[in-house]
This record gives C-alpha cells, structure tokens and sequence, in this order.
C-alpha cells in the first residue's frame, strides 16, 4: 500500500486529493490545522494529524505521529499544500510588514519546515518517494495587488529547485505544482473581497495608484478568474495526472489558467512576456 502525508487538508484541495488517494488504496496521513471546520475523520485509509505548518513543534509532532504510526516503514509522496493567500495584500510601497511575515511563516518557512520534518520518511522509501511543494501561477503572472503572495510563493519555487539537485543522488523526484486559479465558494466573491482589501490600504497609497491600477484590482482580475478558472473536480483530476506521471518536470502547470502562461514562457523573452501581462491585466502605459 503506498503511502502520503497531505498538508492542508481541512477543506479546498488537499481535502479533496486526501479523499480522492484514499478511494484509491492510498494509506493518507491528513493534516489538518488543529481546530478548525473539517469533513474528514480518521478511518479506513484516512488519519487525521493536527498540524500547523506555521509551528516547528506542531510540525516536529505531526512528524513523529506519522512515524510511529508507519512503524518503521516510510512515505512515498509528501504534498505540501497547506498556504494562505488573503493577508500581506495590497501594492508593495503599502504592504504590511507583520502581514508579510506571517505569510512567509505560513507559506514558505511551513513548506520548509515540513520537508525538514519528514524527509526521514520519504527517504526510507526511495528511490520510488516524491514530494510535491505547491507554489503558485503568480509565479509566472505576477499579478499587481498580490506581491506578498507572491515572494512566498517564488520562495517555495526557489526551494523546490534546490531540493532537486540536493535529492537527485537519492532517486527522490521534487516538484513545484503551479496552480491557477479554482472557482471555489471564496473565489465567487472575488471582487467583493478585492474591494475591501483594497480599499483598506491607506488614503495617500490608493490617490496614487487607484487612476492606474484599480480597474486592474476591481474588475479585470476578478473577470479572468471567473472566465478562465477551474472547477475543483478539474483541479483534482489534473493534480492527479500529475501524480501519475513517471517522471516529474522542475515546475507541473496545473489550470486551463496556467498552461497557456508556461507555454508563453517557454516562446517569448522575459520582457516579452511582461509586456504581454500587461495588456492582459490592462495596466496602462506610461503617458509622461
């Protein structure tokens, strides 16, 4: 039976691939932030481990759940899923320090944490164990309004390249999955939410930048993510052709989002490419 450890997994995606692995004869480990709203119960394929990626002892316990629960065998896949995206928003000049911390804490320094944690386990079975770092399409977009997401989720990219040279010898496979966006209950309020964020960044930043950038905050990115998102049942299925797939990339692009933007990536030039997002956001030309 193979096994997984799933961070993130209380709602959302990894909730859905724990239960999706599970039906499939995985042996999956979920771990679920400690106290908050989930569906899923240990039993059967499934044990819920409470862990907050933002803790070292949360994680550091998590990890020792899993290894006494294994006794003495090891895990084939650790996704590292678990990550937030509604704090540290806003332009750069306004962003939140402590905001921008606690991202990182939550975002990278978790994802970190995690592998740390249980690398022990993914390496008793290798050379056939994966693992999995969800980084983020913002990657490639770099989507104005979401530059603390965004650092995060390029450090976990950064992260993900490293721990590929440093695992190779090993037979470990790393990846960063790259997802776009998922038309989830949250996401169907999309403009409502980017409209009170906005709005709360100070007076003198938004007479600054609201002439240029607002109608790109308030109404394009919401559109694209309502017109070109994916559903959750098609986030799954791609998240699931990428696990069966033999041999994985640096980055898997995951989204009818996101593909287009890897293939730009791969045709066009750095510059080209930026100046084709931002006709896409219409972030408008300097007229000086």
């Amino acid at each position: 039976m193979q096994t997984a450890f799933i961070t993130g997994a209380n709602v959302g995606q990894a909730n859905l691939l724990v239960k999706s692995l599970a039906s499939s004869g995985w042996r999956v480990f979920a771990g679920v932030l400690p106290g908050a709203p989930t569906d899923l119960e240990s039993g059967g394929n499934i044990t819920v481990v409470d862990q907050d990626v933002s803790s070292e002892e949360s994680v550091r316990e998590s990890a020792r759940v899993v290894t006494e629960a294994l006794n003495g065998q090891g895990l084939d896949l650790l996704m590292n899923v678990a990550g937030v995206a509604n704090i540290a928003v806003g332009v750069i000049e306004a962003v939140d320090q402590q905001q921008l911390e606690r991202i990182f804490q939550i975002n990278t320094f978790g994802q970190l944490r995690v592998v740390q944690a249980f690398l022990p386990l993914i390496r008793k079975n290798a050379p056939r164990s994966r693992i999995a770092n969800y980084s983020s399409g913002a990657i490639i977009a770099n989507p104005i309004g979401s530059g603390g997401y965004n650092m995060s989720k390029h450090a976990i990219h950064g992260m993900t390249l490293t721990l590929r040279h440093e695992l190779a010898p090993l037979g470990i496979q790393v990846t960063s999955i790259v997802p776009g966006g998922v038309l989830t209950g949250m996401s169907a309020n999309a403009k409502e939410q980017v409209t009170r964020t906005w709005n709360m960044q100070p007076a003198e930043i938004r007479e600054i930048y609201d002439p240029h950038l607002s109608n790109t905050i308030l109404n394009v990115l919401p559109e694209m993510l309502n017109k070109t998102g994916s559903t959750p049942e098609e986030a799954l299925k791609g998240t699931l052709d990428i696990l069966a797939k033999k041999k994985w990339k640096p980055m898997e692009l995951l989204g009818k989002d996101v593909k287009p933007m890897g293939i730009m990536r791969r045709m066009f030039s750095d510059s080209s490419l930026e100046k084709m997002m931002r006709s896409a956001f219409k972030i408008p030309s300097y007229k000086g």
